[in-house]
């Protein structure tokens, strides 16, 4: 039998169920310990929510059960959530279009928890408030190490990108994925053109230094930290900062310090769950409150 339980949040009803369900089972980690983290992240995660399209992946059985990717508004979204129409190519269900969730609020961010979407992700661009595309406000670089290289390998190469990218007159700002790899955001003002940009780069990087590649191809990269420069494709998204992902236990996508990165030697030394990372904006505050555009 479903167990619901009615609450206030910012004024807004909202009906939360199932909350004693364990979603990741390594950690007893349940649901509502989910919607915890995501209501106690919130000041720090909506402002990188904002006016954006939102993709989730959801595990209504947590994280040991099947999953989906939604992107579009499920037909019982609230009416107070906004949404924006926009173009769906390769939508997996022949879509020519996709009413997108954006989530600029903590009932909105609620809401989404209590669905068990566990990982948010987000396109480099925002929406005009009346749903118009704006050109990218961020390039990304995703770090992808191909075993038996790891994340410290990849912090080797973000270093390298800093570096080059402060050459060219961009800062960089790093976050773990949660996962096995990093990011890198840049802010960008210079409109169109941040595939083009960021494929250079990588592909510079790789003639530079054996241990990195630009292709995609699993078989180049068994060693090498793979650059992703696709990620800036306007159709990609990637994982937002302080997002959950699902995985054994309660992983975050996690902004970090740039001493982090030069001084990390172990993998294990950049893996933090929910609640380090809630410890850590208590200690830092938003690490990546300047990569926003």
């Amino acid at each position: 039998m479903t167990q619901k339980v009615l609450v206030r949040v910012d004024g807004r009803e909202l009906s939360l169920s199932n909350l004693d369900k364990v979603l990741y089972p390594d950690a007893a980690f349940t649901k509502a310990e989910v919607i915890d983290y995501y209501s106690r992240i919130a000041p720090v995660l909506l402002p990188h929510l904002k006016d954006r399209p939102l993709t989730v992946k959801r595990f209504p059985n947590g994280v040991n059960g099947g999953f989906f990717f939604e992107k579009n508004a499920p037909s019982h979204t609230p009416d107070w959530i906004p949404t924006v129409n926009l173009p769906a190519p390769g939508s997996t269900k022949n879509r020519e279009t996709i009413d997108f969730p954006i989530v600029n609020d903590l009932p909105s961010l609620v809401y989404y928890a209590n669905l068990a979407a566990l990982e948010l992700h987000l396109p480099m661009w925002r929406v005009t408030e009346d749903g118009e595309p704006l050109p990218p406000d961020t390039l990304v670089f995703d770090l992808d190490p191909g075993a038996p290289a790891t994340i410290v390998d990849c912090c080797r190469v973000a270093v390298l990108l800093r570096d080059t990218l402060k050459e060219d007159g961009h800062e960089s700002f790093p976050k773990t994925s949660g996962n096995k790899g990093m990011q890198l955001y840049v802010p960008w003002d210079q409109g169109p053109g941040t595939s083009d940009y960021a494929k250079a780069l990588a592909q510079r990087l790789e003639a530079e230094n054996p241990y990195v590649t630009s292709v995609m191809a699993k078989r180049a990269r068994p060693g090498k930290v793979f650059i992703d420069w696709s990620q800036n494709n306007p159709y990609k998204t990637t994982v937002a900062p302080y997002s959950l992902r699902a995985n054994r236990i309660p992983t975050v996508s996690t902004p970090l310090l740039w001493d982090e990165v030069e001084s990390c030697g172990s993998p294990d030394e950049l893996v933090f769950t929910a609640p380090d990372v809630l410890a850590r904006v208590e200690e830092h505050g938003d690490l990546f409150m300047p990569a926003r555009a």
